[in-house]
């Protein structure tokens, strides 16, 4: 495909996705047992994918790395999911959580797809709560909800700190019960290995069985890759450790084009990096900007006293703080997007006011003191009670802020042995969400036939910068909602093909080649570790690719990436055998598309010269440090296309955004 069709329906915005779907191709539900599905992936998008296609009654195979769909990802979301229903009557609509979006990315998302997320939000509760998902409740039995970054209004649905979890649990409940009645073949502990085309359509995936070794071939007639988002390429990041591009990345090299890999976002409160033999980084939820004041002292001496242990946060007197969110962004606050966040607190570490005493000095607060004050001021009048205490107005606050949430100020306590009721949270962004991914037409299909891209796997819905609670409402508007629909408009042409062959040359072809690659990585006799390799990987990610990029850094970082690549295949060691558990021999796979990524990242990151949302260049900044865009030469979605081996190759082409509901500006949050 050398053209980019992004197949938007024609007609009001408002009426496009009602229009497509009623003149769809439908598949009759007495055709469905013929038509087999195979789903990449379980998390959010996956699994309520794979479960909405079983229930419907296609023939689908699900596929997990893990031991379980329960443990994907997807359960380590904390805050909450967006969904325009406009309980509090503040001002919320459709069309306002279509624009927060829009906006929110910078303008750099396709406005067709942001309007469908948004209009099927609701959808989303209705489904979850059906489920018997524990949404927070106001007093009165209504669902509660609270603010996100980037917006002035209350959209955001949770349960407690664990909305990822008890959403993920509701998704795997429709997964097991069609598990439990045969139309979901459930395939644990199988990594996806490669994608089978035949007859230039998807048509099937090599898996290896991670318990066993062995190599496996599975056909259908298409292929939905949910495998989540590329985040680990910088080593350190809130995502789990064994999240990966390589089904992602194994498409594009079969023919989808990767879009806007640049587009990479820096989560603003997740604890700070503690030591070099670190392995991963922790998240402490944007929910919790609601209640905490970020800040940092206004004096570098008392920053410095602090990282020396001299002098403690709560006894900085307040006019000694510097609310800097506050101070920068008035009408926002501490709710800005993350994106502008994370700039904001770089900003006052490099300046020297970072607090934690660690390698780089870089560490900010998050503080709960005023808003456990104001709680507790607020239920001693609720109960009447008259000159309450300081002691009785703390204890109070803090029950308040308890409730609301628990569970992520016990989980901040266990990793840092801090009391964040008592000391202020210490914070740094970190890489977390990647906005770009595998590009996809407005039915979700990649530039492959059959082969359908959904969730953070795609990069269809964020723009330059995803906000707080939307990447649940992709996943699940992607998988209850929206592929079950356009993916039958596909499978309406393969209701006579019958059950693809497996023993077919593409078949056979993709097989030989994994077992060529395990033997060579089990045979090469090299010296370092795939972890070796991994972490210089994410050090050139982190500190060239990262918050801050120039074009001098670029460049080397394309240069340095190319050589780390030629190492690594010249020099990993990978214990162990083929036949049996062998993780070592999954990161080496992982690792050596990370590789890859990270270069076409650079490449990317390189060639859009323009600052927008995560992507920021420093060379293009406005004099108050904020991201500079160029609309005239930059509005437009940059899609790669692989051409063999050597990254530099990769082939740009490009999707023209176009914006005709909402007017394209500078964007403030001041």
């Amino acid at each position: 495909m050398s053209k980019l069709d992004s197949k938007i329906p024609a007609g009001p915005l408002k009426d496009k996705w009602k229009n497509h779907k009623d003149h769809m191709n439908l598949v009759a539900p007495n055709n469905r047992d013929k038509i087999d599905i195979i789903v990449v992936g379980t998390g959010l998008a996956g699994g309520s994918a794979a479960a909405t296609l079983a229930e419907q009654g296609y023939n689908v195979k699900a596929f997990c790395y893990q031991d379980s769909p329960r443990r994907a990802h997807s359960i380590a979301a904390q805050g909450g999911i967006n969904a325009a229903k406009n309980y509090q009557g503040d001002g919320d609509s459709t069309y306002r959580l279509f624009y927060d979006t829009i906006k929110g990315g910078d303008y750099r998302a396709r406005e067709a797809n942001v309007y469908r997320l948004a209009e099927v939000s609701a959808n989303i509760i209705d489904q979850c709560v059906a489920q018997g998902v524990p949404f927070g409740r106001e007093y009165g039995g209504q669902l509660d909800n609270r603010s996100f970054g980037g917006v002035q209004v209350k959209r955001t649905f949770y349960a407690k700190g664990q909305t990822g979890q008890q959403l993920l649990l509701g998704a795997y409940s429709a997964m097991s019960r069609q598990i439990g009645k045969g139309r979901i073949k459930m395939y644990n502990r199988h990594e996806m290995m490669d994608l089978v085309i035949v007859d230039g359509k998807a048509r099937g995936i090599i898996a290896r069985n991670l318990v066993t070794g062995e190599i496996e071939k599975h056909s259908a007639h298409a292929v939905v890759i949910a495998s989540g988002g590329y985040g680990n390429v910088y080593f350190l990041s809130t995502n789990a450790m064994g999240s990966n591009v390589s089904a992602a990345w194994k498409i594009h090299k079969k023919g989808a084009y990767f879009a806007n890999p640049c587009y990479v976002q820096i989560h603003p409160t997740c604890i700070p990096v503690h030591g070099t033999q670190q392995s991963k980084l922790t998240l402490m939820s944007e929910s919790l900007r609601n209640s905490g004041r970020i800040w940092v002292p206004k004096k570098i001496e008392d920053a410095v006293a602090i990282r020396e242990g001299k002098l403690r946060p709560e006894n900085i007197k307040e006019e000694d703080r510097d609310y800097y969110l506050e101070r920068r962004y008035p009408a926002f606050g501490n709710l800005v997007p993350r994106d502008v966040a994370s700039r904001a607190g770089k900003e006052r570490c490099d300046a020297g006011y970072g607090i934690e005493n660690n390698d780089t000095k870089e560490g900010v607060y998050l503080d709960f003191s005023t808003e456990i004050i104001k709680k507790g001021k607020e239920a001693a009048i609720e109960k009447h009670i008259q000159n309450p205490t300081d002691q009785q107005i703390y204890d109070l606050g803090k029950a308040w802020v308890e409730e609301k949430y628990g569970n992520l100020f016990v989980m901040y306590e266990k990793i840092t042995a801090d009391d964040p009721y008592k000391t202020p949270m210490k914070i740094y962004p970190a890489v977390h969400y990647t906005m770009g991914g595998v590009w996809v037409d407005y039915n979700l299909q990649s530039t492959i036939p059959g082969c359908f891209v959904i969730g953070e796997a795609n990069f269809s819905d964020h723009g330059a910068n995803r906000l707080g609670a939307s990447a649940l409402m992709q996943g699940l508007a992607d998988g209850y909602f929206v592929l079950p629909y356009t993916i039958a408009d596909y499978l309406s042409a393969d209701i006579r093909t019958g059950v693809i062959p497996t023993d077919s040359s593409a078949f056979n072809d993709a097989e030989k080649e994994i077992k060529r690659k395990v033997d060579f990585f089990l045979n090469n006799k090299g010296s370092h570790s795939v972890d070796y390799f991994h972490k210089k990987l994410g050090l050139i990610m982190w500190n060239k690719v990262g918050m801050g990029r120039t074009p001098e850094g670029l460049r080397e970082a394309i240069s340095e990436i190319e050589q780390l690549k030629k190492d690594f295949w010249n020099d990993v060691k990978v214990p162990g055998d083929a036949d049996g558990m062998n993780t070592e021999l999954e990161k080496a796979f992982r690792v050596a598309d990370f590789i890859e990524l990270g270069q076409l990242m650079a490449i990317d990151a390189l060639h859009r010269n323009e600052s927008c949302g995560g992507h920021f260049r420093e060379d293009h900044a406005t004099p108050e440090g904020e991201a500079e865009r160029d609309d005239v030469n930059f509005k437009y979605v940059a899609a790669w296309e692989y051409q063999g081996d050597d990254i530099k190759n990769e082939v740009l082409h490009k999707e023209d955004l176009i914006y005709e509901n909402i007017e394209v500006k500078a964007r403030s949050y001041k």
